[in-house]
């Protein structure tokens, strides 16, 4: 007999991308389903690191970031990335040498913890927390059929031989780079598409004299036999070796046998008569697919089934994290009344742009890691490739842009001026006695932030009539600004108000006093709430 279940919202795939909307979705307390054909979450590490922007959108959830840094703490101090012919060569290219020098210009712009653990690992952490906030995660369950209609989407799922007919009012599709969803609703792509295979060997083997400890060694190889990478102090009791290889070319997964896995694991060490032991042995496209629109109909697209990118530079699964976290808050807003459905469609026009930038920036860093014969028509590397893990800028109804903003996609996070579609600024504060940033006021609800009480009044008002989640803050009162910065980083002056979105993103500001700051602060929710 075919059971039938409803639900708001029905996640399809349990990868980086399904989970923190899963998760995050449950803690907003939204009921959520997430179905994932696969019997659980990932058993290779996969990708390394979660991004600073990513970690901040997380890390309201109680207790997920010291769980995350505890599993980098217990992993290594730092990170070595370089390009060589193998893990002996003695004179590797260093991309970076030490990675906490390298990002420690962070501390300056965010207080989020920097977490370099392996995707296997953060994806049991993502689960767990999960599921102790309520969402339903169904593991061998299979999506079957989906057929949408203006007032939901009706879904078959099948586990265990038996069929479920479920009816929910939005599908986020995070069923990876190759998407069935994405096809079946005819969305198109554009990009380089399949780049190759990679064959990740996972395997044991004594590293003694070659690496350091409590430390992460990623190796890109360029050598006679192969091109690939090797990674060491993965955090899974394991070392992986991934190897590029051709389909076009007649190459094949099954050409790697475990005998083939394991010569291989020799020349990437650089030992000829290493002892190896395989253990488990995948093979994943490297890609650079991106989907042509993130939205259809009540359905929305995220992580790799919105933009595949290739690995090199790791922000490939921080950003899907992050379009997780964001259907997450835009889809609540909405689910709970707080926004009009239309506010749905800000999703693609925020995240689709920083999606295609992250993307060819990641493309870019293939083509340096290839010889230059290889690399005609890929795009030039970001500047500062830095600067894209916390300056990316939004444009959309869901921001106020103001006169004269010249729609750039970038900013320095490090010397902000709290523009709209900007993220917030980081600023020191005291509250109480206790040492915090403005980064931790944000990610629960919108923030009014401003230095005098009319504008709190003001915003306690419209709140109660609008029946938006809102809450205001005076420097001064609640939270003192230690360091007299609040008006240069966040580009106001006396007596000016910034309102700041769940996501902490600036909506609108405005730099000097209003005459009526109800009615001024009722029209700009209205408006970016599409009500």
């Amino acid at each position: 007999m075919q059971r039938h279940q409803r639900v708001p919202v029905l996640v399809v795939g349990g990868g980086y991308a399904g989970l923190s909307a899963a998760m995050m979705l449950a803690w907003r307390k939204v009921p959520v389903m997430l179905v994932e054909r696969h019997a659980g979450t990932a058993i290779q590490p996969k990708a390394f690191g979660v991004g600073p922007r990513a970690v901040e959108l997380m890390r309201p959830v109680p207790g997920l970031e010291r769980t995350l840094s505890e599993i980098w703490a217990g992993i290594g101090d730092t990170m070595r990335i370089a390009i060589a012919t193998d893990l002996s060569d003695p004179n590797p290219q260093m991309i970076i040498s030490d990675e906490k020098e390298a990002f420690a210009f962070l501390a300056d712009a965010t207080p989020a913890a920097q977490v370099g653990a392996p995707q296997a690992e953060v994806e049991r952490v993502l689960r767990a927390k999960a599921e102790e906030l309520g969402a339903d995660l169904r593991f061998s369950t299979e999506l079957i059929s989906l057929e949408q209609d203006g007032d939901g989407v009706t879904v078959m799922i099948r586990a265990g031989g038996e069929d479920t007919l479920v009816r929910a009012d939005y599908v986020v599709a995070a069923d990876g780079f190759r998407s069935p969803l994405r096809q079946a609703l005819g969305i198109p792509v554009e990009g380089k598409g399949e780049l190759g295979e990679i064959c990740s060997i996972m395997f044991d083997a004594d590293l003694s004299g070659l690496v350091r400890e409590r430390e992460v060694t990623l190796w890109y190889l360029q050598n006679d036999a192969f091109t690939g990478v090797i990674v060491t102090g993965t955090g899974v009791g394991a070392h992986v070796l991934g190897v590029n290889y051709s389909p076009t070319a007649g190459q094949n997964e099954d050409d790697f046998t475990p005998e083939r896995c394991a010569e291989l694991v020799r020349l990437a060490v650089g030992v000829p008569d290493l002892d190896v032991r395989v253990l488990d042995k995948t093979s994943f496209a490297m890609a650079h697919i991106l989907a042509e629109r993130y939205r259809e109909g009540r359905v929305f697209l995220a992580g790799d089934a919105a933009h595949t990118m290739p690995p090199t530079g790791g922000q490939g699964g921080s950003t899907a994290l992050q379009d997780g976290c964001d259907l997450a808050w835009r889809l609540w807003l909405v689910v709970t009344g707080q926004a009009g459905p239309d506010f749905l469609d800000t999703y693609d026009a925020e995240r689709r742009p920083i999606g295609v930038l992250t993307a060819d920036a990641q493309l870019a860093n293939l083509g340096q890691r290839m010889p230059p014969s290889v690399r005609i028509g890929y795009p030039e590397p970001l500047e500062d490739p830095l600067r894209a893990m916390l300056g990316c800028r939004c444009h959309s109804t869901a921001i106020i842009d103001e006169a004269g903003d010249d729609g750039s996609l970038l900013e320095d996070s490090l010397n902000p001026v709290g523009r709209p579609g900007s993220r917030a600024p980081h600023l020191p504060l005291d509250r109480e006695g206790q040492r915090i940033s403005a980064i931790d006021l944000y990610g629960s609800e919108f923030v009014l932030l401003a230095d005098r009480q009319s504008w709190a009044e003001s915003g306690r008002l419209v709140a109660e009539r609008l029946g938006v989640r809102l809450r205001t803050i005076v420097l001064g009162a609640e939270v003192v600004d230690v360091e007299g910065r609040w008006r240069e980083r966040y580009g106001v002056g006396e007596g000016g108000a910034v309102l700041v979105r769940p996501d902490g993103y600036i909506a609108w500001r405005s730099p000097a006093p209003d005459a009526a700051p109800a009615d001024t602060l009722e029209r700009v929710l209205r408006q970016i709430l599409s009500r």
